[in-house]
């Protein structure tokens, strides 16, 4: 059984900085990719960032851009949410996704992802 757990979150003050953590187990895919996204009341979720396993190429909303970063641990199945320069439009409920297809097929499809870890709140103040 696939688990994701999903940890940090919190609160902080725009131009700050918090850590997502995703712990991964109960698979055994050789790659697949890792997902983050958000959603806010009343809105839609929208992918955040993504990770393949299998090289590490990464993808980022463009509203992320050069102010979070995916990273992963594969020895530890973990994958990481940094994000800093935190902004009042980052605030959402933060969730982590896993699926066995490559990122070039499911990067910023929520509806793509098989397996789903449950929310952490990140809310940023002005």
């Amino acid at each position: 059984q696939v688990q994701l757990v999903v940890s940090g979150g919190g609160s902080a003050q725009a131009g700050g900085s918090l850590r997502l953590s995703c712990a991964a187990s109960g698979y055994t895919y050789s790659s697949n990719c890792m997902g983050w996204f958000r959603q806010a009341p009343g809105k839609e979720r929208e992918g955040v960032a993504a990770i393949y396993r299998g090289d590490g190429s990464t993808y980022y909303a463009d509203s992320v851009k050069g102010r979070f970063t995916i990273s992963q641990d594969n020895a530890k199945n973990m994958v990481y949410l940094q994000m800093n320069s935190l902004k009042p439009e980052d605030t959402a409920m933060y969730y982590c996704a896993v699926d066995s297809r490559p990122c070039t097929v499911v990067a910023g499809r929520p509806y793509r992802y098989k397996y789903w870890g449950q929310g952490t709140q990140v809310t940023v103040s002005s």
